[in-house]
């Protein structure tokens, strides 16, 4: 059966959707509005359904148009990283293996390990996804990803793990906290105080259950900032505190620019692994080579993964 819509009408979808009007549409995609507007119209005739509708001089989507965005924006991507695999293969690229670490998008640790896998293998090509950072267990699961760098214990069907290091959790402060002395901090500690964090949702072996709930004792929650990176800006400048993991941490803590505590006194340590498709477990095969390696790598004295 032939698609009722092709590719220039997926573009077409989203090009209106980012910019709200037809003639800048148009000039985003080259083409003339009148062009535009036909294939509009073309589009909207072959499904049946109107994509947008009128309003104070800019179109608005409809539902339709906004299903048919989700579509195009996997097509697209999934055509745009066939085209860039195409191009690597010709430069004697055999395989392309694509890595997304969860929530950080610190990424200091990538020219060690690549050296160290550009020495132990031919021909693949590691490409870092950082846009699957916030789910990428279900980037593994949709093949937007192959390996994804996660902590905690997974476990579930059509996936599996390599696991990594061992890292502890921090509690991270501006140098002029008034807790900036201490080598840990409990729950009563932290009672009141400002608490910076990417996710609200409890996890098992985090802050949430080894530092706050034992003691009954709960920040107060400041801000929700998805990425680390910028909640370590905010902690430097001394506008909330936050718990995060220690390798993700090291520039900051070297350049002086925070300083971290023990999570207890015992300190809460978390697992970290590499995820792939099970399928993909075999060990002639690249992806589970690059996750087998970065496994190796990880264990090296100058992995940038982890503190020793």
């Amino acid at each position: 059966m032939k698609p009722l819509l092709d590719l220039r009408h997926l573009q077409l979808i989203q090009a209106i959707i980012e910019t709200g009007r037809i003639t800048d549409a148009a000039e985003k995609l080259g083409v003339t509005p009148s062009a535009l507007s036909h294939r509009l119209r073309e589009a909207e005739r072959r499904l049946d359904v109107p994509l947008f509708t009128r309003m104070h001089k800019r179109l608005r989507k409809t539902p339709a148009a906004e299903h048919m965005a989700v579509v195009a924006e996997r097509i697209l991507s999934d055509l745009s990283r066939a085209e860039q695999d195409v191009r690597r293969m010709n430069a004697g690229i055999q395989h392309v293996v694509r890595l997304s670490v969860e929530a950080y998008s610190n990424y200091r640790w990538l020219p060690s390990f690549i050296r160290y896998l550009k020495a132990r293998t031919d021909g693949i090509d590691l490409q870092i996804m950082a846009g699957a950072r916030s789910n990428p267990l279900a980037g593994v699961q949709n093949r937007h990803i192959d390996i994804a760098v996660v902590s905690g214990n997974v476990a579930q069907a059509g996936l599996s793990t390599i696991p990594l290091f061992e890292d502890p959790l921090l509690y991270i402060m501006s140098p002029i906290h008034r807790l900036a002395d201490r080598a840990f901090v409990e729950g009563y500690d932290i009672v009141g105080e400002p608490f910076i964090t990417y996710t609200k949702v409890p996890e098992p072996d985090r802050e949430f259950a080894r530092l706050f709930r034992p003691t009954d004792s709960y920040p107060q929650w400041a801000a929700t900032v998805e990425l680390p990176e910028a909640i370590v800006e905010l902690v430097a400048s001394d506008l909330g505190t936050s718990v995060l993991s220690s390798w993700a941490l090291q520039t900051a803590l070297d350049e002086g620019r925070i300083v971290g505590a023990r999570v207890t006194e015992e300190g809460v340590t978390v697992p970290w692994c590499a995820v792939m498709r099970t399928e993909d477990m075999d060990e002639d095969d690249p992806i589970h080579s690059v996750a087998k390696l970065l496994a190796d790598w990880c264990q090296e004295p100058d992995a940038g993964f982890h503190v020793r």
